[in-house]
């Protein structure tokens, strides 16, 4: 018997640091075993106490109690939620580990119910489960979800998740428990299931911390045995995670994040600076602006919920995944390191077409950019008009000229002109407080939006990238067809301004929006069929911080 204690012992000690699928060798089991009779199987050991904190995705969470889904979500059975809008926690997990195969399943309490849209959206998950290996893991959920023709469609243990325990960060908790904290997530074939289809298998969840121990041994370990699981676990728990964690995270984004993005921005223009012989001042006689707005809200129109496309006219092209405005006109002045340039055209959002008309209708026109020494302003005129409601059926065109739509940030040096060219690179875009009820308030102040490059000319004869000259305006034509914008086509055309109403991204931190007025309840998605719609194009993206996102 105390050769069989023994290497049990050691399995409790080893697995206290490895359980879940941290990497470990057992060779005191192999050598107790070789003194022994005859191999035994590899023991499986309880877990208890164990809690997985996930916020399945942050933009959906955030589009169910928005204005337009304008509904709730419930935790249930024990399940917990932060406050704000914050992850959900499921509680009292227990479960076994292998310590031969370092495989683990723990099933947790708790339930968490979204709805919105006055019962057309319904999704609840409840009986959740987490297994996890060495590398690779999953969570299961027992689900119902509504679909668009109202029909309901339930699995119980579905996969819903698919876990890479390998980019897991490994840490120790309260009471000796292991503690795996963000555990990237990706959407499976049946998670596409359960959010009614919008979703694409592979999308990115949030990530996820689960947190476990082993339960308390048994009366009989409190002699050797309880010699060795009290040395070893606290060693190897205390050791292995507290250096990983504590060296990767710190040097990785301290090093790489820190110096590109310094190396980047400085080196860039700082050439163009030291080449040019002197400061010059002058008229802009021509140049381009090349600006996506926001790579979630693009694939939102064109996509599947809104069925829309996005106009462009007055100058103003689409190329490939941007909107390129022309015809620049402004001044530089050297001495003051200030740029204004005035760019022609107009981009025109529509979409969730309506008995003829587009309830989604957002204009940008007149864009303007504005740079004083490292910091800028891009401007614009913008046209949008509340949602319809029932006392409002038919909503006024709101137009506001002159905007402050959104602060650039600038790196020092990039108003040296180079051969009579400025080129403005990747230069950082965040949304203002004007930008956000541009918006309805779907986009908040300090939204990233997509960068922006522009390049404008003091020659006349100076050659513009793109191959035209300063003084014949680079792109031109009204309504010029595109290319695709964010996964679908771009119609060019007329499009005046005005009608409908203004959009924004779907659970992706935007959703229909109006300019200088408050977003109403509304059953939009019902309207057009959608039950489910969360993250711009349905396309979830979240945040990694191995991959210091975004």
């Amino acid at each position: 018997m105390a050769a069989t204690r023994r290497p049990i012992a050691l399995a409790a000690a080893v697995a206290t640091a490895a359980v879940l699928g941290a990497t470990f060798a057992l060779p005191a089991l192999a050598a107790d075993n070789a003194s022994g009779a005859a191999p035994t199987a590899a023991p499986k050991l309880d877990l208890v106490d164990g809690t997985l904190d996930w916020g399945i995705h942050a933009d959906f969470r955030k589009y169910v109690i928005g204005p337009i889904a304008h509904g709730s979500i419930t935790v249930t059975d024990g399940a917990k939620q932060d406050a704000g809008n914050g992850v959900f926690t499921f509680t009292g997990g227990t479960g076994t580990y292998d310590t031969g195969t370092h495989e683990s399943r723990t099933a947790f309490k708790g339930g968490v119910r979204f709805e919105g849209h006055e019962g057309v959206l319904d999704v609840k998950l409840s009986d959740i489960k987490v297994g996890t290996g060495r590398q690779t893991g999953t969570i299961t959920a027992d689900f119902s979800s509504k679909k668009r023709d109202g029909s309901v469609v339930t699995k119980n243990d579905a996969s819903i998740a698919a876990l890479d325990m390998t980019a897991a960060k490994r840490g120790g908790g309260a009471g000796g428990a292991m503690v795996f904290s963000d555990i990237p997530a990706k959407l499976t074939a049946d998670g596409v299931d359960a959010f009614g289809g919008f979703y694409a298998e592979g999308s990115a969840l949030d990530a996820a911390t689960l947190t476990v121990k082993t339960a308390a041994p048994d009366p009989d370990p409190s002699k050797d045995p309880s010699k060795d699981p009290s040395d070893d676990p606290s060693k190897d728990p205390s050791k292995e995670p507290s250096k990983d964690p504590s060296k990767d995270p710190s040097k990785e984004p301290s090093e790489d994040p820190s110096k590109d993005p310094s190396k980047e921005p400085t080196t860039g223009p700082s050439p163009s600076a030291s080449e040019t012989a002197a400061p010059v001042s002058g008229p802009v006689v021509d140049g381009t602006l090349n600006w996506g707005v926001k790579e979630k809200f693009r694939s939102y129109v064109v996509g599947p919920i809104a069925r829309g496309k996005v106009e462009t006219s007055g100058g103003a092209t689409t190329a490939g995944d941007v909107y390129r405005f022309s015809g620049a006109t402004g001044h530089l002045d050297a001495d003051k390191n200030t740029l204004n340039a005035a760019f022609q055209g107009q981009v025109r959002f529509l979409g969730h077409e309506k008995a003829g008309a587009y309830e989604l209708d957002l204009s940008l026109s007149n864009l303007k950019v504005d740079v004083e020494g490292t910091s800028g302003k891009l401007v614009a005129d913008v046209s949008s008009k509340a949602l319809p409601t029932g006392t409002n059926p038919n909503p006024k065109v709101n137009k506001a000229t002159g905007v402050d739509f959104a602060d650039l940030k600038v790196p020092a040096g990039a108003l040296a002109a180079k051969g009579g060219i400025v080129n403005l690179k990747d230069i950082p875009v965040t949304l203002t407080e004007g930008g956000a009820k541009a918006f309805g308030g779907f986009y908040q102040q300090g939204e990233q939006l997509d960068a922006l490059n522009a390049v404008v000319s003091l020659d006349k004869d100076a050659q513009l990238p793109g191959g035209s000259t300063g003084g014949s305006g680079s792109t031109g034509g009204s309504g010029s067809t595109g290319g695709s914008a964010a996964g679908g086509s771009t119609t060019g055309g007329g499009g005046t301004v005005g009608g409908g109403s203004t959009g924004g991204t779907v659970g992706g931190s935007g959703a229909l929006a109006a300019t200088g007025s408050d977003v109403p309840t509304g059953a939009l998605i019902a309207a057009s069929g959608v039950v489910v719609a969360a993250g711009a194009g349905v396309v979830i993206a979240a945040r990694r911080r191995r991959d210091a996102t975004a």
